[in-house]
């Protein structure tokens, strides 16, 4: 990596690097930003009982425990090596000769050695990183166009992963010449355990959907499957729906996953509520649902990314929020709704990072 003609210039970018900080500086920016990663930092080394435990102490109580805690998980996660690496830095810069003046020698090699350890970490970032880069570009790569073309229909497809590479599904395959399955899920948890299961649904759902017909033994197929090949306490939520060219009917299955809705014509219609996920249970009974859109009207599946996005103050979109957006996108195209749904949840969540990946296909049937 050094040593490349395309290296970045060490001056130019700590000339860019302070212009971009004094610019934040003075717009708050900056302020923002540190609020922003201390608090990402709290959600993800402390538990649910440490920031109990936090919410009972005062303020300055809180901030020496908070601290003390902080430096403790720092000092746990890093390995044997690195934290014997640790200690001998820090008593290489904090001791002092016989005379009680710091000995710079020493602190310059403490300084050496806290550089180390910040070079070996970042190396293990990067080398997972780069790891991870590629898993989305093979989940980007298996991902359906957003608009497939359909006959008769106008459709949207669209998700959003909260972190590198996401456990969502979203999928579309031509079965034959007048028929269309999509497929929208949810395994369990995120990021890259979840991401493989979802990878393996997905070849399983594309590798057995052309054999039945009948979408509930789909179902029962893939939850066989599922079951027989996952880990423990690991499941998908799942709808998968499927249409033709000359029908205005949407046949869909729902495994666990949130009703869809149907808007249009100033009404809403949410479906039922379907049977458990998929992998809770090796039998499981599924109930093939249809459903009748009118010309115009939107059939909207979405994943919990949508309604348990969370703003900075920690309260939910919910399925409120999305139900208020509803009349909004009435008129629109697929393309159009699903892009207003994202801009509320986005004006909603505001600086807040994204607690979960965000999943939606919409339907919309064409005269």
């Amino acid at each position: 990596m050094v040593g490349t003609d395309t290296e970045p210039k060490f001056f130019k970018t700590l000339f860019d690097d302070l212009r971009q900080f004094f610019s934040d500086l003075f717009s708050g920016a900056f302020f923002k930003q540190i609020k922003k990663d201390f608090r990402e930092i709290r959600e993800f080394f402390l538990d649910k009982h440490r920031e109990k435990q936090l919410e009972q102490m005062g303020r300055f109580r809180r901030s020496w425990y908070l601290t003390w805690w902080l430096i403790k998980i720092l000092f746990f996660k890093l390995s044997s090596f690195r934290r014997i690496l640790l200690i001998l830095a820090l008593i290489f810069i904090f001791t002092a000769d016989n005379n009680g003046n710091a000995n710079s020698g020493k602190n310059i090699f403490g300084a050496l050695l806290f550089f180390f350890i910040i070079l070996l970490e970042l190396k293990d970032k990067l080398l997972a990183r780069k790891e991870l880069e590629a898993g989305r570009s093979i989940q980007q790569a298996l991902a359906p166009e957003p608009n497939p073309s359909v006959p008769g229909w106008d459709i949207w497809l669209y998700t959003r992963p909260a972190n590198d590479v996401g456990g969502d599904l979203i999928d579309y395959l031509k079965i034959n010449g007048n028929r269309f399955g999509l497929a929208i899920g949810d395994v369990a948890g995120k990021g890259l355990p979840a991401a493989l299961l979802m990878a393996k649904l997905q070849a399983t759902i594309r590798a057995v959907v052309p054999d039945f017909p009948s979408l509930s033994k789909l179902t029962e197929k893939l939850n066989t499957i599922f079951y027989r090949d996952s880990l423990p306490n690991r499941f998908a939520s799942m709808v998968y729906l499927e249409i033709k060219t000359d029908s205005n009917e949407i046949r869909f299955v729902n495994a666990g996953h949130f009703p869809p809705i149907v808007t249009g014509h100033g009404e809403l219609t949410e479906m039922e509520k379907g049977a458990p996920a998929l992998g809770i249970m090796p039998d499981t009974t599924f109930t093939e649902e249809s459903f009748q859109l009118k010309t115009g009207d939107l059939f909207i599946v979405y994943s919990d990314g949508v309604t348990e996005a969370r703003n900075e103050a920690g309260d939910f979109f919910g399925e409120n929020g999305l139900r208020d957006l509803l009349p909004k996108i009435e008129g629109l195209t697929a393309t159009q709704a699903g892009t207003k749904i994202l801009e509320g949840v986005d004006n909603f969540i505001g600086e807040a990072s994204a607690t979960d990946d965000l999943s939606l296909i919409i339907l919309k049937r064409l005269t």
